[in-house]
């Protein structure tokens, strides 16, 4: 750091202690109070007069506190946390985030994957209805959704890191506990339980994207899809291991596994450096950022760390429906209502079609009989192969989004998925209905994805959580409601289930096209 040259300004907000003290009995310097915060080259005298100087000169017999006290010694050179999360690049510290919250979004691909496969289970075991299954599915949803924005205001009080931490606990705990349920009410119970701990994960990409350069910044919380997808691979794989044999307990047991290691490892999880600064704990956050430059092996910026903007009052749902923010905050709930309404609505659709078609080949009765026939292997393989095809479309996301844009990718993803889902109406032959699907299933997992990119961009520092889970609240509304359109109608009328997708879909289209900003290439809004 160098002093400032008098008659230079530059503008940047100064943390505490950035000020020189001035000894008593002495006055500012004339010009001081001037809107620019320039350095003015004049001295005020004990009778208040001016006396102009040339910068870097001393008035002679002035002690030299006299003229520290008139002249401001300030950094030259500041920086943001944007700046230095740019400078540092990407390297070791963020493949280290990258695993440790690709685990939590794995763990939470399982708990949303199990749903397809449990309802099924359960109706063999206990008979329950095909409501009964859809209200299972909902009592998730329904606990995500009320969780969500609570969780937003907890990570925007107490900081990502502590809210993520509960949510691993709590999750564990209330998964663990579903496998022993005695009955299907403590069953509803504890899974509306799992809901509530889920509602905390998106803060986990929050946290992630504020440590990402802008250049990576889409592409890798892209790829955090890929750890969704291997989840719900495995997932699948793990109930075609388990469930034939040992039953859906046991699945339900085993899928809290990854959960557990994630609680584990939470206290390792740094804290953003955005919430520090933006909390006043600036030395905290200048603690993670030399953290990342010794991970990242890049020299540490000099200079001195600054707010990247005012730090007002912080996680206000109603700031995100201020006149600034209020189309944008609408429109991003209708898109990602629609988009998590649509992606667990082809979930659940899979199993219906494959389960479906196996049940009336076997045996002809109707969807309320007793009797059931647990999904076969050809089914789960057939699963199997539908969600490997969140892989290719999470990489296609990654070239689109940043050739097109947000804006274009997203709205161009619910079209395809509109068609797609229409295309099933069309043919019963089993393979070309697992191309349908597979087609499906890439470009509404890569949608997601597009969703969770664009609305931390979007946002500013202080309303990204609130903001965040306020969308992934709207989302969990969409998800409620969608098993009694896959599960219920679907059995009534495929025609009619599908119509309400392709319709969704189209109108979430249009919505992507009246979003106002669009964010490629842009550092995370301030």
């Amino acid at each position: 750091m160098k002093p400032r040259r008098v008659g230079m300004s530059r503008g940047y907000e100064e943390m505490d202690g950035a000020n020189v003290p001035r000894p008593p009995g002495t006055t500012p310097a004339a010009g001081a109070a001037a809107s620019n915060g320039s350095s003015v080259g004049s001295l005020t005298g004990v009778a208040g007069t001016a006396a102009p100087i040339a910068a870097g000169t001393m008035l002679a017999g002035a002690a030299p506190e006299f003229e520290l006290a008139s002249v401001s010694v300030v950094p030259d050179d500041t920086y943001t946390v944007t700046q230095a999360v740019n400078a540092l690049g990407f390297g070791w510290f963020q493949v280290k985030l990258s695993l440790c919250v690709g685990l939590c979004w794995m763990a939470d691909s399982m708990e949303m994957t199990i749903l397809s496969v449990l309802g099924p289970a359960l109706h063999c075991d206990w008979g329950i209805s095909r409501y009964q299954q859809a209200l299972v599915t909902t009592v998730v949803f329904l606990g995500m959704m009320l969780s969500s924005t609570f969780w937003g205001h907890l990570s925007d009080r107490y900081g990502r890191k502590p809210a993520l931490t509960l949510c691993g606990v709590l999750l564990f705990l209330y998964g663990l506990l579903s496998s022993v349920a005695p009955s299907f009410g403590w069953l509803l119970l504890l899974r509306g339980l799992v809901g509530f701990a889920i509602g905390c994960v998106p803060q986990s990409v929050t946290l992630y994207a504020e440590f990402l350069p802008t250049k990576q910044r889409a592409k890798c919380v892209v790829l955090l899809d890929c750890f969704w997808a291997l989840g719900a691979c495995f997932e699948v794989a793990l109930a075609l291991a388990v469930t034939p044999t040992l039953g859906w307990r046991w699945l339900l047991g085993l899928s809290a596994a990854p959960l557990f290691i994630f609680a584990i490892i939470t206290p390792w999880l740094p804290e953003s450096a955005r919430y520090h600064v933006t909390s006043g704990q600036s030395d905290k956050a200048l603690a993670t950022l030399e953290q990342i430059a010794k991970d990242n092996r890049r020299p540490m910026l000099l200079g001195r760390l600054v707010v990247e903007g005012p730090s007002g009052s912080r996680g206000s749902l109603k700031a995100l429906l201020g006149s600034s923010l209020r189309r944008t905050t609408l429109l991003l709930w209708f898109i990602w209502m629609s988009c998590a309404f649509c992606y667990y609505g082809l979930v659940l659709m899979s199993t219906e079609l494959f389960g479906g078609k196996n049940k009336t080949m076997v045996s002809g009765e109707d969807m309320m009989s007793p009797d059931c026939q647990p999904l076969a292997t050809t089914d789960y393989m057939d699963l199997l192969w539908t969600t490997l095809a969140e892989f290719p479309g999470i990489f296609a996301t990654i070239y689109v989004i940043e050739r097109f844009g947000r804006k274009k990718t997203m709205a161009l993803q619910f079209l395809f998925y509109a068609g797609c889902v229409l295309m099933i109406t069309v043919t019963e032959v089993r393979i070309f209905l697992t191309i349908i699907l597979f087609m499906a299933r890439g470009v509404i997992a890569g949608l997601f994805q597009a969703a969770y990119v664009y609305t931390p961009e979007v946002y500013p520092t202080a309303l990204r959580s609130v903001g965040v889970g306020g969308c992934s609240a709207l989302a969990r509304l969409g998800a409620m409601a969608t098993p009694y359109i896959a599960q219920v109608l679907f059995q009534s009328s495929i025609w009619s289930a599908v119509a309400v997708y392709g319709i969704f879909a189209a109108c979430a289209s249009v919505a992507c096209m009246l979003l106002p900003y669009e964010t490629r290439g842009a550092d995370l809004a301030h």
